[in-house]
Parts: structure tokens; sequence; C-alpha cells
């Protein structure tokens, strides 16, 4: 059972990856239509801001993916001279500290996400969007992320079980 957890939450994170990747994809589009329908004459108003929508939440969504691949800024020198044994377990509380705060963000966005929604909370620009969308990809996707910690902290205890 444990196995196709594990699977299946590595393949959330790739299709997460996915959605991220057409999000920057939309958000070069975007910008790119802007500056030559500007360059044409004409003005603009929405654009830059969904741009930023889609960035800011491509950053959130692809996080579980990048955790995934190993793919985040680590500093492992501590890790690399100590012994196997006590770089595992420095490993594992890395891990641990990591879900802790991925699952306090996503509270912490949750809330946001929630108080915004409720209150009708828009941006200050000509477009006006709500918030609330933008906010929502804190909690999704640091709470995929926190899911992506458990799921490689039962792979490595798997591994190391095995390897017994």
């Amino acid at each position: 059972m444990l196995p196709a957890f594990v699977r299946a939450v590595f393949r959330l994170s790739a299709a997460c990856a996915v959605i991220a990747a057409v999000m920057l994809l939309a958000a070069a589009l975007v910008i790119t239509w802007s500056i030559i329908y500007r360059a044409l004459g004409a003005s603009t108003y929405w654009e830059l801001e969904f741009s930023v929508y889609m960035m800011v939440g491509s950053i959130f969504l692809a996080s579980p993916y990048c955790l995934s691949t190993r793919g985040h800024v680590g500093v492992d020198l501590l890790s690399h001279y100590l012994p196997e044994r006590y770089a595992r377990h420095a490993a594992f509380a890395v891990a641990l500290l990591g879900l802790a705060v991925c699952v306090y963000l996503t509270y912490a966005g949750a809330e946001m996400t929630l108080h915004a929604f409720a209150i009708g909370e828009r941006t200050e620009s000509a477009w006006a969007p709500p918030k609330w969308p933008l906010f929502l990809t804190m909690p999704v996707g640091l709470g995929l992320t926190a899911l992506q910690y458990v799921a490689e902290l039962l792979r490595d205890t798997m591994n190391v079980a095995g390897e017994r």
C-alpha cells in the first residue's frame, strides 16, 4: 500500500509541474502579446497582473515536483562529511523540519485565502481581479509539497528498512 501511495504522490507532483509549466507559458505568451499590442499603439491594463498571478501560482504548484526531483537548494556540506548513518538522520530531521514549515504555511495560506474570499478582496489595479485565486496557490502548492515530504520520508524509510 505504501509504495502505491508514494507513486501516486509522485504522479500528482508531476501533474502539478505540468500545470505550472502551462501557467508560465501563458504568462510568457500574454506578456509577448502585450508588448506587440503596445508597440502598435494600443494600451493594456490586465496583462502584467495576469502574468504575475500565473508566475506566482506556478512557483507554488511546481514546488512538490521540485522536491521530488531533489531540485530545491540544499546545503549538504555537513552531510557530506558525516558518516552515512548520521547523514541519514540529519536528512530525516531536515525533511521533518521542511514538512513542519509546509504544514504551517499551508494553514496560514488557507486562512489568508479564506479571509480574502470572505471580504471580496481585490487588487488595486484597473483590472481589479479578486486576490483569493492567487492566495489559493499557496496552500494548495505547499500542502502538496507537505504531502511530497511525507512520500519522501516514507520512501526513504522503506529504502533504509530494505537495506537491513
